[in-house]
């Protein structure tokens, strides 16, 4: 049995629940367990009764410490604090032998056993961020990002995670700040900080906006593959992470933040359907007489003059610190980092 566990709020709700049913369609043998961070989400949830979930309110979960915390963080900043005592909470009240943290914004294309399997007889799993070298921000922002990890129910496991979550309880804030970013720039040493870390080595695993320029995408035979653009091979794609897709009120969704180069491919095999089946689930969420947008769309899409002035702001930024090529024209093809659309034209 592969246990996992994620948290989202109505804001994602519909994200969370394409999750589930990307799960469903690869893993035989998986249950999820969702700390939903407000009432409705929650209630929502419990009326699916679906036998490979459990849904935790916020009251089961939170504990002293982290209500303490809480008035003092944004409601990102205290979802982040809250990582790794969601991990822990669920090993420790299910006792569950392993547990493997994912992010909502997630989609599996393959069975994510694949990855566990790596670790062998390690304790923990983490996944880089393998960034393309033009968007490097490992040494602010971590070199390992919280979106799929795997945790043992065992001494090193527990007692990664109790580090962990002490340090979040401390300072989990979205600004860098001596060294310190969010929950995971805290990961940075664990390889050498505790014993039994295993670093995801699998290709297929970690595929996210800020590293999808180093690889081609094909289907065979219904499968996705990538192959690395300058390495020889090809692997399944086992999950992506769509960090930064957002949609709008008016009626308009970004894939992700203009910084990102992307080529008509990508968008075709991997967002447009999983914003159309996003759309579809969100229908059917408002169908069932849920009261509030499960897309979380709530503001219009910025203006065209903001989106060049952030992405120039991030270009700068990202040159100042010695990480980009200033001389890649690929960085001024304006196509390759418009990634706004009108939903009917998705549709």
């Amino acid at each position: 049995m592969l246990n996992l566990c994620t948290l989202f709020d109505s804001n994602y709700l519909s994200r969370g629940l394409a999750l589930y049913e990307s799960l469903k369609s690869t893993s035989p043998d998986f249950h999820l367990y969702i700390v939903a961070f407000d009432n409705a989400c929650y209630q929502y949830l419990e009326k699916l009764h679906e036998t490979k979930l459990t849904i935790i309110s916020l009251a089961e979960f939170e504990d002293e410490k982290l209500l303490q915390v809480k008035p003092g963080r944004t409601a990102a900043e205290y979802c982040w604090t809250c990582t790794p005592s969601i991990i822990l909470y669920c090993i420790e009240k299910f006792q569950l032998s392993a547990c493997t943290y994912v992010d909502a914004d997630m989609i599996f294309y393959d069975d994510p056993q694949i990855l566990i399997d790596e670790a062998h007889f390690h304790s923990i799993l983490i996944t880089e961020h393998r960034y393309t070298r033009d968007y490097d921000v490992s040494a602010t922002h971590g070199k390992y990002c919280v979106q799929f990890m795997y945790f043992k129910n065992d001494m090193e496991g527990i007692n990664t995670l109790r580090w962990w979550r002490e340090r979040c309880l401390e300072w989990c804030f979205a600004r860098l700040e001596d060294g310190k970013f969010g929950d995971q720039k805290y990961l940075d040493d664990w390889p050498r900080r505790f014993p039994g870390v295993w670093v995801l080595q699998h290709p297929g695993g970690g595929l996210a906006p800020w590293n999808i320029q180093q690889y081609t995408l094909e289907k065979s035979n219904g499968k996705l593959f990538i192959s690395d653009k300058i390495k020889a091979g090809r692997s399944p794609l086992v999950f992506f992470h769509f960090h930064g897709l957002k949609f709008f009120s008016d009626d308009k969704v970004a894939c992700s933040g203009a910084l990102y180069e992307m080529d008509g491919s990508v968008k075709d095999i991997l967002y447009f359907p999983y914003i159309r089946r996003i759309l579809e689930i969100g229908d059917q969420v408002v169908r069932s007489g849920f009261k509030r947008n499960p897309q979380g769309a709530w503001q219009p899409a910025p203006a065209r003059k903001e989106i060049i002035f952030q992405y120039l702001k991030n270009i700068i930024s990202l040159g100042l610190r010695g990480n980009l090529s200033l001389f890649n024209y690929r960085l001024y093809k304006s196509r390759l980092h418009d990634h706004i659309y009108t939903l009917s034209s998705i549709k």
